[in-house]
């Protein structure tokens, strides 16, 4: 079992910055990705970004060059570096976990960010 606990979400006004943590716990494999997803009402939950646990990391066209993703493997926790927001970022950010060795995926319960116009 992981478990995920993300935070540092909260109300932000657009062209700010917000910075997410997400703490994984419990049975880490060193063979790893941890993502970021957003779901906004109404819609799909939606890929943000990703990253291996060798460091690769890749984004979705509408937060390139705005979010980065990082993370510490000897904390086991992945961030998200969010700045310029947009009013149409605001969503529930969740943190995504899946090993390979053996096959496992986990999510967290969301933070949710919102931006005012």
């Amino acid at each position: 079992q992981v478990q995920l606990v993300e935070s540092g979400g909260g109300l932000v006004q657009a062209g700010g910055s917000l910075r997410l943590s997400c703490a994984a716990s419990g049975s880490i494999f060193s063979i790893n990705v941890m993502s970021w997803y957003r779901q906004a009402p109404g819609n799909e939950r939606e890929l943000v970004a990703t990253i291996t646990s060798g460091g690769l990391s890749n984004y979705a066209d509408s937060v390139k060059g705005r979010f980065t993703i990082s993370r510490d493997n000897a904390e086991n926790t992945v961030y998200l570096q969010m700045n310029s927001l947009k009013p149409e970022d605001t969503a529930v950010y969740y943190c995504y976990y899946k090993s390979y060795l053996p096959i496992m995926e986990y999510w967290g319960k969301g933070t949710l960010v919102t931006v005012s116009s």
